[in-house]
């Protein structure tokens, strides 16, 4: 029997013959599931050319028990539920699984921080003329931009990650702003993530700057610290006496927020700032749609209803929302010369998608190769987004 092909490092956890992949296009596959710490990789050598179902585990989402008892000796069937919309389907004989575990080992490898082990990367062997590891370098990226500058200083009080855990080890924040002030700051924002520069305009030194929501509660509570560093920010840049707080959220949900003592920024506290509410959805609102949206596209599509199956979704209105609020953000930056502040509630999904938008549209090399690599890495992966428990 011929393995299936794996990577330098990678190791074959289990091994089952005689399984059926239900396939929702051409009916059921008898064939080998093979089980790496990488990869679900399914095999039929009866058809011609060979049926290959070759499923890296980081796409799983989650795996389910279920009935099989249509297909004769198996009994046992397990849905593989994607990330990138399939639902997987497959059976096998029950002794298999008594024997083998498919499902404890599929879960097992499709979760490996859940099961106490580490992410295949660690295991992975294969050796690259590019260390993967330096593709973003926060001080040169930093230095590209023109920075540090008279008026923005690189700091490294978060050098050991005890300032803010889910911040880079390297920051950028106002020249003038001292480190008790800026823990004071941390404080008064959700998860310590105070307002840091993600990216300055190299001629009128706008900036868009990142952050959590401020803990302001039913009370308004007020950090003198906080008022005073968005003034610093703001008069960081010569060109406007205005500074934007693009909220990404809903009022009515800033506001809800607010009662279990969060909240966003009053413009009685901070008086030259300009609150606008982007009116994005949360999470749980983009999962639901993308459920819809998955159940039109796959495993077949209704060519007659299509439009108005599509516009249920309200897929396209949310991703028309983001785009909108990134083109806001880049108008002010661009054409307003003025500074803004980006923040949703903690400052890890819709912020990140609104400053890597906005910058992608204001900074040309970010639509490289290279500087979409740093772009990903500086916006997403160095300020804490949570891949593995989001996607």
């Amino acid at each position: 029997m011929e393995e299936a092909p794996l990577f330098s490092g990678e190791s074959i956890k289990a091994i089952v013959k005689d399984v059926m992949y239900i396939c929702p296009f051409m009916g059921a596959v008898s064939g080998t599931l093979t089980v790496t710490d990488f990869k679900m990789y399914f095999k039929n050598v009866e058809r011609d050319p060979h049926f290959i179902l070759d499923v890296p585990l980081g796409v799983i989402s989650r795996v389910e028990k279920i009935g099989a008892q249509s297909h004769g000796d198996n009994s046992c069937g397990i849905e593989i539920v994607c990330k990138d919309m399939r639902n997987l389907r497959l059976a096998y004989k029950q002794e298999e699984q008594r024997k083998l575990g498919i499902f404890e080992n599929l879960n097992k490898h499709a979760f490996p921080l859940s099961n106490g082990q580490a992410l295949f990367a660690f295991n992975y062997k294969e050796k690259f003329p590019i260390n993967g590891w330096k593709v973003y370098d926060p001080v040169s990226e930093y230095k590209r931009q023109g920075l540090p500058n008279e008026s923005w200083k690189i700091s490294k009080i978060n050098s050991n990650y005890e300032f803010c855990d889910t911040y880079p080890a390297v920051i950028v924040v106002p020249t003038s702003v001292k480190d008790d002030d800026l823990s004071k700051v941390a404080a008064f924002r959700a998860k310590g993530r105070v307002p840091v520069l993600s990216w300055i305009h190299p001629e009128s030194q706008a900036t868009i700057t990142r952050c959590s929501q401020p803990l302001v509660g039913p009370n308004d509570k007020r950090c003198k610290e906080d008022e005073k560093y968005l003034q610093t920010i703001m008069d960081a840049n010569a060109q406007s006496h205005k500074l934007i707080i693009f909220d990404a959220r809903q009022n009515s949900v800033a506001d809800t927020n607010k009662a279990k003592g969060g909240g966003y920024e009053s413009e009685s506290a901070y008086p030259n700032a300009e609150l606008v509410f982007l009116e994005i959805h949360n999470i749980h609102v983009m999962r639901e749609s993308l459920r819809k949206l998955k159940e039109i596209v796959y495993p077949s599509i209704d060519e007659a209803r299509w439009l108005s199956n599509v516009d249920g979704t309200h897929w396209l209105e949310y991703i028309r929302m983001l785009l909108a609020g990134a083109v806001r953000i880049a108008d002010k930056i661009e054409s307003g010369k003025t500074s803004v502040v980006v923040h949703c509630s903690d400052g890890w999904d819709r912020t990140a998608q609104l400053t890597s938008l906005a910058m992608l549209m204001l900074d040309s090399y970010y639509r490289t190769i290279k500087g979409f690599e740093v772009l990903i890495e500086k916006e997403w992966i160095s300020f804490g987004h949570r891949f593995a428990l989001v996607s």
